[in-house]
Order: C-alpha cells, then sequence, then structure tokens
C-alpha cells in the first residue's frame, strides 16, 4: 500500500479513492458534478500536475484524474509491464467501472497514447479532447530514438532507478522557466518515487519509447476517428521533446481543433501556466456544451 504522508494537502486537497485494476490498486480523485472531464497524465508526474485544473473544473463538471500503476498514489508492484498498452488498460477499466459517458478526455506526455487509444476504442464515448504536448506515433527515426535506447539499457536503468533522474532532473530540464518549478512542488515529483523498486515504471515508459512503437502507430492509423471530434491544443513551445513538428502533425490530423501555444512554457504547461491553461479549458468547455445538447451523465457509486 502506497503512503501518503509526504502529500501536502493544502496543494493537493482531494479525497484519495481506489480501483483495483488486478496488478494492484489504481489511485484517482473524483471531485465535482456535472459533464465529466478525465485527465491522463504521462511521466514522470501523476494527477498532481492537474491540481490546479481539479480544484477550477470541478466547481461544475465531474473531474477525474488517475495516477498510472506506478505513478503517484497508485500500487507500484513488482513484476508488472508497465508497458504503456497494459496502461490503457487500466484507464479503460476505470472509465468502464464508474459508467462515464460523454467524456471530454484531457492528455499529456504518454498519457496521450494511453489516453487518446480509449477515444480510438470508444468514440461514442468521448465527446472532445484536450491535448497538451504529446505524440501518438512511432518515434523512430527521431531524436528520441537515440535516448530511448540509451536510457533502456543498463546504464539508464542505473540513473532512472538508482538517482530517480527522471523527476530530480529531466522534468525541470523540460520547463521553459525553470523558476516555475517551485522546490516544494518538485519534491511531490521526487517523494513519488521513494526507492529504486518504485522507480522502475518511469524507467519502462523511457524504454517504451521505442518499444512500444508498433502499438503507437497502430493507434496512428486509426486517427480518423479522433479527427472532428471538438478539440483543444495546449501547446508549449519550449519542450525540448515536443515541439513546432509534433504541434503541427496533431493540427494537421484534427480537423476541429483550436491551438493556444505558449511561447515561454515547456513540456509542462500545466505547471508553468495554471491560470491561463484553466481558463482556456474552461471557455472550450462552455463552447462544447454550447454546441452539443449535454445529458445527464448516469450517478454511478462513488467509492
Amino acid at each position: 500500500m502506497t503512503r501518503d504522508d509526504w502529500v501536502d494537502r493544502r496543494l493537493y486537497p482531494f479525497r484519495p479513492r481506489y480501483q483495483d485494476v488486478g496488478p494492484g490498486r489504481m489511485h484517482y480523485v473524483d471531485e465535482g458534478e456535472g459533464p465529466v472531464v478525465v485527465l491522463v497524465h504521462g511521466t514522470p508526474t501523476w494527477s498532481f500536475l492537474y491540481r490546479h485544473l481539479i480544484r477550477e473544473l470541478s466547481r461544475d463538471h465531474r473531474v477525474i484524474a488517475l495516477d498510472h500503476l506506478g505513478f503517484g498514489l497508485s500500487d507500484k508492484p513488482t513484476g508488472w509491464s508497465y508497458r504503456p498498452e497494459d496502461h490503457a488498460r487500466n484507464l479503460e477499466h476505470l472509465i468502464e467501472h464508474l459508467e462515464l459517458r460523454d467524456i471530454t478526455l484531457v492528455v499529456h506526455d504518454f498519457g496521450g497514447p494511453i489516453g487518446l487509444s480509449y477515444a480510438i476504442r470508444h468514440p461514442q464515448t468521448v465527446r472532445a479532447l484536450v491535448l497538451f504536448n504529446t505524440w501518438m506515433w512511432s518515434l523512430e527515426g527521431t531524436p528520441t530514438e537515440r535516448v530511448s535506447k540509451f536510457m533502456g539499457g543498463p546504464v539508464g536503468r542505473f540513473l532512472y532507478t538508482r538517482l530517480n533522474l527522471s523527476p530530480r532532473v529531466l522534468l525541470k530540464a523540460a520547463f521553459g522557466d525553470k523558476r516555475k518549478l517551485t522546490r516544494e512542488v518538485h519534491r511531490h515529483y521526487i517523494e513519488a518515487f521513494s526507492t529504486p523498486e518504485e522507480r522502475y515504471g518511469p524507467w519502462v515508459l523511457a524504454r517504451e519509447l521505442i518499444g512500444s512503437s508498433d502499438w503507437y502507430e497502430s493507434l496512428w492509423q486509426h486517427r480518423s476517428h479522433l479527427a472532428a471530434k471538438p478539440s483543444l491544443i495546449l501547446w508549449g513551445m519550449k519542450d525540448p521533446a515536443f515541439g513546432r513538428d509534433a504541434l503541427e502533425r496533431w493540427q494537421a490530423a484534427l480537423t476541429n481543433a483550436r491551438t493556444i501555444e505558449f511561447p515561454e512554457a515547456g513540456h509542462f504547461v500545466q505547471e508553468e501556466s495554471p491560470e491561463e491553461v484553466a481558463r482556456a479549458i474552461r471557455t472550450f468547455l462552455s463552447g462544447v456544451a454550447r454546441a452539443v445538447e449535454i445529458p445527464s451523465p448516469p450517478s454511478a457509486a462513488r467509492d
């Protein structure tokens, strides 16, 4: 069972909930009432990344934010795969357990392929999309391939599991303005992985940037399922991993999308520009609500 005494509840004041997904318990928060918004994080983050959005949107939406197994307040079982395709199955399990419908799906980083795979498989359940810096195609032949192969090897595994490289170093390096990452906020990403055993999940995802290429490409081949959905793209332009090329690829794929660029932000726009992000998503959701008659979501028991 994952301890949570390292979490400052003034920053993250949400009631913890858990769902058994087989290999372990997956933590999530379920706040507010109204149209459903599901927030899906990547690495090395957890639902803490979305704390500002949870507080803001839960005033008039039902907001679900999960922690993938191996991340945040979820269990970190040994011997599980931690591949993105298996994280996607856990997400689908949670959505089905909560009987969620008419979802606005918000994704970032690995949350892109993990979350959008659900939208591809169940397009009738997902009303709208919000994308932060992410991808959903093979990264073979890009600079990421070399990084992934190095990090997926023995040296990379040592750096990830023994030195906690991902939250300690790589997370901060991906900020456009590193002053936006305060010591207290940074601590909530570092302490989520307190032992070498708990750091296995982020290392697997580093390896699977390339290791899951066939799965990513299979998703991309079905991008037409997403093309016409109302979409909002919020993009940090100083992202060292997913820059303008990736943004333009999404803009070509999503024909009903509006884009807001954040020129000074890096990979973690949610941390660098939280107020602007919240306003943009709230405005977008209001537009979606006006364009589509929203049925009352079915009530579901909360654990």
